[in-house]
């Protein structure tokens, strides 16, 4: 039963790293840069949804809304007056840009809120349902469920708008894009701005069952990078399957082991899939 439990409880977590992991897994799928900021945008998120909670009265559950929105307008500008400087530039010059944007966003965080560590608190904070044996925790369930609607509004954001078969068609072949009318230059923008506002949408929803930090984007920026990898660099399915299964991994591990050899077993996974499967468990580049 304790198995069955674990795997209950890393399946709710892997779909919050799904979510999470699909704003990286979006803008390399379509921009071709890795983000090592992505994480610090969880972060800007979680403290979005803090705020909202603090000065608005408003659930993380809803805060997590304007989390997606600041993630949005925050990556649209980046990608526009920074990213897309060094679109055609060496790898070297894209990290430089994106672990700068790392370091700028966490220390102006320092700056504005100091080191303390804040939490919110919701009327079912310590409320779990009961399902025969099991125990489901209701702020990792509530999390988990956000995280499939936005998955749900995303794929049909996608598929069924103009903006969203513009970022495909830009992610398969920006030239073709632009030659039957794609303003290329713009949708990458989006795309980033789009990618930011999952990520920090992902901040928001968490907020609840943990604290929010300048520094807590460190504590997820490996396990974004893992999940993508699994799941397939630029595979936006992938990343929310790369989630699930590192959520069951990290769950199970801590139940078979020490708390404190719990992402040995996830990394072990990692290199193995990276040595044998380097496309990840679905095939990279792709935004659907």
């Amino acid at each position: 039963m304790q198995f069955i439990q674990s795997i209950i409880d890393g399946i709710l977590l892997g779909g919050v790293y799904g979510v999470i992991a699909t704003g990286l897994s979006l803008v390399f799928g379509v921009l071709g840069i890795v983000n090592f900021a992505q994480a610090e945008f969880l972060m800007v998120g979680m403290y979005v949804a803090y705020f909202a909670w603090r000065l608005l009265g408003l659930d993380p559950m809803f805060g997590a809304l304007f989390s997606l929105l600041v993630g949005l307008g925050m990556g649209y500008f980046v990608q526009r007056y920074f990213v897309s400087r060094v679109m055609k530039a060496p790898a070297s010059s894209q990290i430089f840009l994106t672990v700068g944007l790392l370091i700028f966003i966490e220390n102006a965080a320092l700056m504005l809120f100091g080191s303390d560590y804040l939490s919110v608190q919701t009327p079912y904070q310590n409320i779990s349902f009961n399902v025969g044996a099991l125990f489901i925790s209701a702020p990792y369930l509530l999390a988990f469920s956000m995280s499939i609607l936005i998955s749900l509004i995303l794929w049909w954001f996608m598929t069924h708008t103009w903006t969203g078969r513009s970022i495909r068609a830009t992610a398969q072949d920006n030239m073709a894009a632009s030659l039957i009318g794609v303003a290329t230059n713009r949708t990458y923008a989006i795309a980033f701005g789009l990618g930011t506002g999952l990520t920090a949408f992902g901040g928001g929803i968490i907020l609840p069952y943990l604290t929010v930090s300048p520094t807590i984007g460190q504590s997820f920026a490996v396990l974004m990078f893992t999940v993508v990898v699994l799941g397939g660099l630029g595979s936006v399915t992938g990343a929310l399957v790369g989630g699930v299964v590192v959520g069951v991994i990290q769950s199970v591990s801590a139940l078979l082991m020490p708390v404190q050899y719990q992402n040995l077993v996830l990394f072990i996974i990692f290199i193995t899939v990276l040595a044998f499967r380097p496309e990840g468990l679905i095939s990279s580049r792709s935004t659907r």
